[in-house]
């Protein structure tokens, strides 16, 4: 008897000690205002577009879904929760701020400066991004 409310006991302190992942704020991601006032120099054309795309598609498409809904195959297994490019939240960012995130990272999303040189390689990779809304 005294070893079924122990178990009991653990097995409910467990699950409130894990509910708390559950309920964690998302820090914020703040960026600096060079980058969040920052305008987009690469036109989305086609071609930018379809440069957007190669890239999504190497880089990105793992843990954000070919559609962007955070759905990749990568998703499950990273601690951090993967964004939905396509919600208002994330599609009211200035490119600039998007720019940033995508080139510096952070937590399991990691910085693309090395990946990806160019930047207007980067700019065409927001353009892609900014397309998956439509």
């Amino acid at each position: 008897m005294r070893t079924s409310y122990y178990v009991i006991g653990l097995l409910l302190t467990s699950a409130f000690l894990y509910s708390f992942t559950f309920f964690q704020e998302k820090k914020p991601w703040v960026v600096p205002d060079k980058y969040e006032k920052m305008a987009n120099p690469v036109k989305a054309d086609a071609e930018s577009l379809k440069t957007g795309k190669a890239l999504w598609t190497k880089h990105c498409q793992s843990c954000h879904g070919k559609t962007g809904l955070g759905d990749g195959t990568k998703a499950a297994q990273l601690d951090t929760e993967v964004d939905d490019l396509t919600s208002a939240e994330v599609q009211k960012q200035s490119d600039g701020a998007m720019f940033y995130r995508t080139q510096e990272g952070r937590d399991d999303m990691p910085s693309f400066k090395k990946k990806i040189p160019e930047e207007d390689d980067i700019w065409a990779l927001v353009n892609f991004m900014r397309s998956l809304a439509k």
